[in-house]
């Protein structure tokens, strides 16, 4: 096997991957630090402060969960890495969006496997709540 070879190709793939995952990571970390700038994201932040606290994140962590369920996790990693939050609530929503993460994508994938949709999705969304009040408890 030709090492210089394999050298290239992963190269190759890997900055694919990276320039993907870019596309994705940084429009949303742009648009989410504009609206750090903005009084929108105040408003944003008011609004979820009382839910979100009971998994002791702050209002503006919606966002990131929010992008993490309807579009993808590296949307939610460009969120997080905008914002200024704690290692607990960092650890929150990572364990929160490793249960319930691109609900839209993933439950058509379940739909054609024949298992019901509303019903996953309903699932993985309970258990991803659970585990944040949970973490919430415990760190």
């Amino acid at each position: 096997m030709d090492t210089v070879a394999v050298l290239k190709r992963g190269m190759q793939k890997g900055l694919q991957t990276m320039w993907a995952l870019a596309k994705v990571i940084v429009p949303v970390y742009v648009g989410v630090t504009f609206l750090k700038h903005t009084p929108l994201m105040e408003i944003i932040a008011n609004f979820f402060e009382p839910f979100m606290s009971i998994f002791g994140l702050p209002g503006e962590a919606s966002v990131a969960l929010v992008l993490g369920n309807l579009l993808n996790i590296y949307a939610a990693l460009g969120a997080i890495s905008s914002l200024d939050l704690s290692a607990k609530a960092i650890t929150t929503i990572a364990a929160m969006l490793l249960i319930s993460h691109s609900l839209l994508i993933e439950s058509a994938v379940s739909a054609r496997t024949g298992v019901s949709a509303v019903t996953m999705t309903v699932f993985r969304l309970s258990l991803s709540l659970a585990a944040g009040v949970l973490l919430n408890i415990m760190l």
